[in-house]
């Protein structure tokens, strides 16, 4: 399907990134950027979001370009994408539902398939609202409504009984977690959780520490479902480690909140390895993203290494940082080609062996001695 992409500069700087990332975005969920239309503005058109006249100019790109689908790189209200429908007479769809969209595709365990359902629903009923005519007609007392329910109410109920039913199978896959990781705890297990902005090679780098075959592609959010693995590390012991989605910046509320259970594992881990894109001009912005929403979730007091990757597309060599403890902060590797794992591996095995109480200790060694 092609489309037109829209964004609007509204002078935070990161302009040229975040359109280039919507590119992405719009590739990843299987449609075909054709052409963009820009502009600048001081806030957002409260009716059509960018304007009338640049409206029209999208109409007419629209036209010439025989184009059926226009992508938005903000969240617009529903008012302002029915407007714009009504204007341009295609489809228009914002940031947060083309995000929607990719993660419900995504999705592959049954915990991912409920969190996305859940997040959509809750994005839809925002969308509900007066003014859409076939949701006005008074058809009381048939079927499923009660007597004297618009469809408009239907709906509504609707959704708020399939959320309800929805949020307590969540609160149930959650409660299994919880057993899971009590019994690695009372296993003196120590975890670990990859985190990053999407695309910096958190799963090249989980498939290359674990041995998994977990899917990765050089696309955005290829892996949505944490997925955790033990990994050996000589004398430290085991440890266990978990790949978790990808952060984005402005990542839908609805997506924070929903996707909170499979991000419960950075909440628990013992060490977060913040997998960075070494080659990407914007990886500063990236990571104050991904640490804005280690803070949002509760995750932001856990020790972090910075886990440069990629160093090849970079022009940067192997190596590690110390702080001024002489603990490893910061690897610089490739997960693709394998440089400088050796290095992530060290790193692992002394944030382990210093994390590990006594009783952890004495564990491991009545375990290596077994």
């Amino acid at each position: 399907m092609r489309a037109v992409l829209v964004g609007v500069d509204f002078g935070k700087g990161d302009f040229i990134a975040s359109l280039e990332e919507l590119a992405l975005l719009v590739k990843s969920a299987g449609a075909q950027p054709v052409a963009s239309v820009t502009g600048r503005r001081s806030s957002p058109d409260a009716a059509l979001f960018v304007g009338s006249g640049k409206a029209d100019e999208i109409r007419d790109t629209i036209t010439d370009l025989d184009v059926e689908l226009v992508i938005f790189n903000h969240a617009l209200s529903p008012a302002q994408q029915r407007n714009l429908e009504r204007h341009l007479q295609v489809r228009v769809v914002d940031r947060t539902s083309l995000i929607l969209d990719i993660f419900a595709q995504r999705a592959q365990s049954h915990e991912g398939k409920v969190q996305v359902e859940l997040a959509q629903l809750q994005h839809l009923a925002t969308r509900l609202i007066r003014g859409w005519t076939h949701l006005e007609r008074q058809k009381g007392g048939i079927g499923l409504r009660g007597p004297g329910e618009t469809q408009l109410e239907t709906d509504r109920r609707l959704i708020g009984e399939r959320v309800k039913a929805l949020r307590a199978k969540l609160e149930k896959l959650q409660r299994q977690r919880n057993t899971q990781r009590r019994a690695r705890e009372r296993n003196h297990t120590f975890s670990v959780s990859l985190v990053g902005y999407t695309n910096a090679g958190k799963s090249t780098l989980f498939n290359n520490l674990t041995k998994a075959g977990v899917y990765a592609a050089d696309q955005l959010f290829a892996t949505l479902d944490t997925t955790s693995r033990r990994v050996h590390l000589g004398e430290a012991g085991n440890v266990v480690v978990s790949d978790t989605v990808g952060f984005i910046r402005e990542l839908p509320t609805q997506l924070v909140a929903a996707f909170r259970a499979t991000l419960e594992e950075t909440i628990h881990a013992d060490l977060l390895l913040h997998v960075v894109d070494a080659a990407s001009p914007v990886r500063n912005d990236q990571i104050e993203e991904v640490n804005a929403v280690l803070r949002e979730i509760g995750a932001d007091h856990i020790p972090q290494i910075l886990v440069w990757n990629k160093i090849d597309l970079a022009g940067l060599e192997p190596g590690v940082e110390h702080d001024e403890y002489d603990k490893i902060r910061r690897v610089f590797l490739s997960a693709q080609t394998g440089a400088g794992m050796n290095l992530l591996r060290q790193a692992l095995a002394e944030s382990a062996q210093a994390g590990m109480t006594g009783n952890q200790r004495t564990a491991v060694a009545h375990h290596e001695s077994d």
